[in-house]
């Protein structure tokens, strides 16, 4: 009778070396439920786990009444943290990484703990899970066959103007993380780099107070100039679109400036604008402020 084989993530702690591994668990990106079952069992049977927030780890362990070790990892301890844990695995002890929202290494924390392990040859092991990225991506009414993850955009605004820039060429959908603080700001240079391309803002995905925001660009970036938001944010940019690229701009191929009341109809014409909103990135274009916009359409009547 053969032997009977066993399955290694079901051995128990302490356990050959050979046995042990490190898997990288995918955790819920709002909504507790959103988590495997599997992922749930390798969380109750792993020795410990590695977590950004260990207040944040243990509300969700909690939910799922699972007691397993926590051990801080975040970017300010990951340098001296990454050989303990992986001296751990060597001893053979299964060990977890979490992060606080969504799947591991996706900007958080945990390169330098699995690019280690893999060139020790400890076992490195996905569990797939929520992700923030794919979910905004296949809401947005963007295209989803290929698509670029460009991150954080950064803060500084130079940096931020030169990361677009690299951008401007690309022709694939385009998803990036950005902070609420910065997205008015961020959607106003992208608009300005990458044109007037279609994209949606999805905000506290899987949560209660979940939303996605869908137009164009430059749109968008007024939008949200006029009405500052909360909570983790998601941004998706389309390519450029054939009537986008067609449609005028501000000003006629001869260079002189049309008259603002046009650029307006313009835009509610090509970009199927409010005319309010029409209005605010009309007036963005010129650099007048609400009131100065409002007087020269009454000087153009």
């Amino acid at each position: 009778m053969p032997a009977r084989r066993t399955n290694p993530s079901t051995l128990p702690a302490g356990s050959a070396a050979r046995a042990a591994a490190l898997y990288l668990v995918s955790t819920p990106i709002g909504n507790l439920e959103d988590i495997t079952l599997r992922a749930l069992r390798i969380l109750r049977e792993v020795r410990w786990i590695a977590c950004e927030d260990t207040r944040r780890t243990a509300k969700l362990l909690h939910h799922h009444g699972i007691t397993t070790r926590l051990i801080s990892y975040h970017e300010h301890n990951e340098r001296q943290r990454t050989p303990e844990l992986v001296a751990a695995l060597e001893q053979g002890e299964s060990g977890a990484l979490v992060t606080d929202a969504g799947t591991p290494l996706v900007s958080d924390p945990g390169f330098r703990l699995v690019a280690l392990a893999c060139s020790l040859g400890i076992r490195v092991v996905p569990l797939p899970g929520a992700s923030a990225v794919l979910a905004a991506l296949a809401a947005s009414g963007l295209p989803c066959d290929e698509f670029l993850f460009a991150g954080f955009l950064p803060a500084r605004r130079g940096e931020r103007r030169r990361a677009l820039e690299r951008l401007r060429t690309e022709l694939r959908t385009i998803v990036l993380f950005e902070a609420p603080h910065r997205l008015a700001e961020s959607l106003a240079d992208a608009a300005e780099i990458l044109g007037s391309r279609p994209a949606c803002v999805a905000r506290e995905l899987t949560k209660i107070y979940e939303e996605f925001r869908r137009g164009v660009l430059p749109a968008l970036a007024v939008e949200f100039s006029s009405a500052p938001v909360q909570g983790e944010i998601t941004v998706v940019i389309g390519a450029p679109t054939e009537e986008a690229a067609a449609a005028p701009g501000p000003e006629h191929a001869s260079g002189a400036q049309i008259p603002l009341g046009a650029r307006v109809a313009e835009l509610i014409r090509s970009q199927g604008l409010a005319r309010n909103t029409a209005l605010k990135l009309a007036a963005r274009e010129r650099g007048l402020t609400r009131r100065e916009a409002y007087r020269r359409l009454l000087e153009e009547s």
